[in-house]
């Protein structure tokens, strides 16, 4: 299944790490109401499976999903709850064989050729790239090379300042953590819609070049 359409349209996905899963309501609904589209929990918050389906239903216009999945029953527990998405920071083959047949959209995380191709075999919706820091915007150009039809997300020390770059590279959506949450997860929600907002104008501004 390819990414949601909304995901691929704003082009940016919020990863969203909590200390406690209490956390996770207020800045769920900050991210929302700044018009943002696309939202990775982690499975680095305590619970969070356990109010995942809460969490869902109550945000229900958001696309929701679930990152840092290493085992197959998690997976399942997610789609259970209603993840529109399954996000690995590896390849996860027994992630990919859950996703596959219930119709969830698969990140799965990749960086050298030969990673990138057989997490896209596996059956990854996209691949994501990570950690992006250690090759930058170009490795995206050198990997659609050969590989043009694998789509693309940076994760992992992608701030804002690289959004631009990553997407006119040809990356299909950036995935962003702490310089777009910023002290949101420690209820400090100052600055976080207009943060929110500049990332979506910069994806905007970048495909329009």
């Amino acid at each position: 299944m390819p990414l949601p359409e909304s995901t691929r349209r704003q082009g940016v996905i919020a990863v969203v790490r909590t200390r406690d899963v209490s956390q996770l309501s207020p800045l769920l609904e900050a991210l929302c109401e700044a018009g943002l589209a696309t939202i990775e929990l982690t499975m680095t918050t305590p619970g969070v499976l356990n109010e995942l389906a809460a969490l869902i239903r109550r945000f229900d216009e958001a696309c929701i999903g679930v990152g840092t999945l290493h085992a197959a029953d998690d997976a399942e527990r997610a789609l259970d709850a209603g993840a529109r998405f399954l996000v690995t920071p590896s390849a996860a083959p027994a992630v990919a064989e859950i996703a596959r047949p219930r119709g969830g959209a698969l990140l799965a995380g990749a960086l050298t050729p030969t990673e990138i191709v057989r997490a896209w075999n596996d059956g990854a919706s996209c691949v994501k790239v990570f950690p992006a820091q250690t090759v930058g915007p170009n490795y995206v150009r050198h990997i659609h090379g050969p590989y043009p039809d694998i789509p693309l997300v940076p994760s992992g020390g992608v701030g804002l300042e690289d959004i631009v770059p990553w997407i006119t590279a040809g990356a299909d959506a950036v995935s962003i953590g702490g310089p777009l949450i910023g002290g949101a997860t420690e209820g400090d929600l100052t600055g976080l819609s207009a943060r929110v907002r500049r990332a979506l104008d910069l994806v905007v501004a970048a495909r329009s070049s």
